[in-house]
């Protein structure tokens, strides 16, 4: 691994390193191929941020084609330990409205074929998934939300599929009706790989749509409507981010994501 050259790593579509200081993009090669994009480095605070944008500065990558590995080897590379990781995500239940922010507390993995994990041997490696957001930055995260008056779901379980396509109205139905709160197509394996490598991980859910239209008993949207809430919301999601950036200490005392290793290996 090269020189701690960032504090802090987020994920995301366009629009948030433009309000980053001092900009510095930075090319990083890794063992499983190149990330996303370069990483564009600047100052928040007393901290220096990595932003990678996971789909690409033009969102030419789909979210099945994610090269996740590289991703997230690139932000260790750079000495980073914490990861935001903030998404656009549909609701699958009526008091979750558009607009609404949800701090996930757990996944539920519908994907298919991503490589999701690190460790393909030759020493066995089984990271436990069991709470697979870091508490401290949850609580951190939740404690920046209020701070904004941004209307937050302190829990909920994200449902990932594969994608490219959405739901069908079935498919939606059985997610609702199995008390899942909402869906995305990009925070598996991204959550899981961070935490294989000892990272701290949150998700900053974005509520930008009924899903398939079902419990909100409207029309399903389309790619471009979901983009339009999400660019509509997305001045609150920076002064959030922004805010978590500046509270998050830069020792980690509080959780043992630093420690997953210790349990996770028979030797």
């Amino acid at each position: 691994m090269t020189n701690k050259k960032a504090d802090i790593g987020i994920f995301g579509g366009s629009g948030f390193y433009d309000f980053l200081e001092k900009i510095e993009e930075v090319s990083v090669e890794t063992p499983y191929g190149p990330p996303s994009d370069n990483l564009f480095l600047g100052k928040v605070g007393d901290k220096t941020v990595a932003f990678l944008p996971r789909h690409g500065r033009k969102h030419s990558i789909p979210p099945q084609k994610i090269n996740y590995r590289a991703n997230l080897w690139a932000m260790k590379e750079l000495g980073i330990s914490r990861i935001i990781s903030p998404c656009a995500v549909g609701s699958l239940q009526k008091v979750i409205k558009p607009g609404d922010f949800v701090i996930s507390d757990q996944y539920i993995d519908r994907t298919r074929g991503r490589i999701d994990t690190f460790y393909d041997g030759p020493i066995a490696t089984h990271v436990s998934a069991a709470d697979p957001y870091c508490p401290e930055l949850r609580e951190l995260a939740i404690k920046a939300t209020e701070e904004n008056k941004v209307t937050c779901h302190k829990t909920g379980t994200i449902v990932v599929i594969q994608g490219p396509r959405f739901s069908t109205k079935a498919e939606s139905k059985w997610f609702t009706s199995m008390g899942w709160t909402t869906i995305n197509m990009t925070q598996y394996p991204e959550a899981h790989l961070a935490k294989e490598l000892e990272m701290c991980v949150v998700n900053i859910a974005l509520a930008t749509d009924y899903d398939s239209g079902l419990v909100g008993d409207v029309q399903p949207v389309s790619h471009n409507e979901v983009m339009i809430v999400f660019q509509q919301n997305l001045e609150k999601l920076r002064k959030v981010l922004f805010k978590l950036i500046e509270i998050i200490p830069h020792d980690r005392k509080k959780c043992k994501c630093s420690e997953i290793l210790k349990h996770s290996r028979f030797l």
